[in-house]
């Protein structure tokens, strides 16, 4: 049986979603990485699915893989998609929806961008998590290839943060699957690299778990903007500045992140019987 789908994408992180809320879809590790080839399936950063709710007062529950095929509990450029696609089949100004990481809330802002309360952060060691307690702000014990002293961020997904004095010279294919690796991180770790412009802005490029380079990552820069604030190098309210684009980035005096930034629909499609019967 095929599945239609949708091409969408926030900043070029780009997703192939479907909706599995009337007929049930639970693809294997291999169907997933079939899909997300870039040269013999559609191609994406990751996959998703849209799920029945399964809380009143939500509309659905988002399930989140990576390029090769594992699990996640988030993802924020998929989130602000999510949350566009379910409140235009609504005629809805707001929506709620689920994620392994909890509920999410969406919302129209200026300039047909999509806001998303991502939630607090979080900055316990063991909710990172980490392999053995530490101080977040700093974690000196990490470093290679010169780099050295991230700081640790959950956004429901982990983040090592570096900030350094240009991001542009960063080799990230060859430190990137070094640190998204590095034993301080049991799970594996998404990984940025900052570069501080003035108290508003920041420059970021990231590598990210399962997936590798990509051109934009919504709790990315959803955790270097609390990394930066907390290390008291900007405003509590920042651009982020990725490859793909600008995120506007608040954390607020309450603990809660907001993530403001476009969406886009690339095309939709269906799946060949070939690809997803691996």
């Amino acid at each position: 049986m095929t599945r239609e789908f949708l091409k969408m994408h926030g900043l070029g992180n780009d997703f192939v979603v479907i909706d599995a809320r009337n007929t049930p879809y639970s693809p294997a590790e291999a169907e997933v990485r079939a899909i997300a080839d870039r040269k013999t399936g559609v191609g994406c950063d990751q996959f998703i699915v849209i799920e029945p709710a399964k809380t009143d007062g939500t509309a659905g529950f988002m399930r989140i893989r990576n390029a090769d095929g594992g699990e996640v509990s988030a993802c924020g450029n998929a989130s602000r998609c999510v949350g566009w696609l379910l409140m235009e089949e609504a005629g809805a100004e707001r929506v709620a929806f689920e994620t392994n990481a909890g509920i999410l809330r969406a919302s129209r802002a200026d300039n047909g961008r999509i806001t998303v309360d991502m939630g607090p952060a979080n900055l316990d060691w063991a909710q990172i998590p980490l392999a053995e307690p530490a101080d977040t702000l700093r974690l000196d014990a990490v470093s290679h290839g010169g780099f050295a002293g991230p700081t640790a961020v959950s956004m429901g997904n982990p983040h090592a943060v570096f900030f350094v004095d240009d991001a542009e010279a960063v080799p990230l294919a060859e430190v990137g699957p070094v640190f998204e690796n590095h034993p301080a991180f049991p799970e594996r770790t998404n990984v940025e690299f900052v570069q501080v412009l003035s108290p508003t802005a920041v420059r970021m490029r990231v590598w990210e778990r399962g997936a590798g380079i990509t051109q934009a990552c919504g709790t990315g820069a959803c955790a270097t903007a609390v990394a930066a604030i907390r290390r008291g190098l900007t405003n509590r309210k920042v651009d982020v500045i990725l490859d793909g684009g600008t995120l506007t980035i608040e954390w607020r005096e309450d603990g809660r992140v907001l993530m403001t930034g476009p969406v886009a629909l690339s095309y939709t499609g269906r799946l060949s019987p070939e690809l997803v019967a691996v």
